[in-house]
């Protein structure tokens, strides 16, 4: 059997019911069959992605279970990958979802790994840490709402789906887990300038606690102070808010 590796964050999943219920909440179309399953482990996820009427690549950086995945799924079209630097735009089809029991401490690069090439990610469903998954998901107004919040809900459909314990890892996390999905917006294409939509949502969050007028001024000497934003702090504007105020701020970025 595959001994979990603390440095690579893994935390097996050994509930079969949940893994289940993962692969059936996975919602093809007829211009996307190709999926890739990220961090595998020993498994337990995959056997039921491998039932689904899809083209599925697992892509494990663990040479331990890559030597166990041969071994048990012999089938299975496997490839020794980091996801994180891997060009979903040159290796993979026009459109392929995402899934996994991600690994926590890589979690958040995957989702900015997806909104590098959300044209061709129209989905993702997967396991993260509970505080992440609910970060998220999380409505502009609470301190949870961030940076991944913005820009993740900017361009996807974001579903909390449900809640997982500790009990059904080996070994099991410290942390309660959960499950969320994104589905890419059938419009998801701003009324901005989406590299400086990205540029205020990370100026703005990474000094979230001062008003916009001071956090961006680095950005923009004049509009901001004119802005209706202006004496707001960023969790409190919505994604729309954020198109807009990148609007008025385009000719100084």
């Amino acid at each position: 059997m595959v001994k979990p590796k603390k440095h690579l964050g893994q935390h097996f999943l050994k509930d079969d019911n949940i893994c289940a219920k993962i692969a059936t909440s996975i919602s093809f179309h007829e211009n996307y069959r190709q999926l890739i399953e990220i961090g595998p482990g020993t498994g337990a996820l995959t056997k039921h992605l491998l039932k689904l009427d899809c083209e599925l690549l697992a892509m494990e950086v663990d040479t331990e279970s890559i030597t166990y995945l041969q071994q048990h799924y012999p089938e299975l079209k496997l490839e020794h990958k980091d996801f994180l630097k891997m060009n979903v735009a040159d290796e993979m089809g026009e459109q392929v979802g995402i899934a996994g029991n991600f690994p926590y401490n890589i979690s958040s690069q995957i989702m900015f790994q997806v909104l590098k090439y959300r044209d061709q990610i129209p989905e993702v469903i997967g396991m993260f840490q509970k505080e992440v998954a609910e970060r998220i998901c999380e409505k502009h107004g609470n301190k949870r709402y961030g940076i991944l919040s913005v820009l993740l809900q900017a361009f996807y459909d974001v579903e909390y789906l449900f809640t997982v314990s500790e009990e059904v890892f080996d070994p099991p996390p410290k942390v309660k887990s959960a499950v969320i999905r994104l589905k890419r917006k059938e419009n998801y294409t701003l009324a901005c300038d989406e590299a400086k939509f990205f540029t205020v949502v990370k100026t703005a969050f990474n000094l979230r606690r001062k008003m916009l007028r001071n956090s961006l001024k680095q950005l923009s000497n004049d509009k901001i102070k004119d802005s209706v934003f202006a004496e707001k702090r960023p969790e409190q504007l919505s994604v729309e808010e954020f198109v807009t105020l990148t609007k008025e701020m385009e000719g100084e970025i």
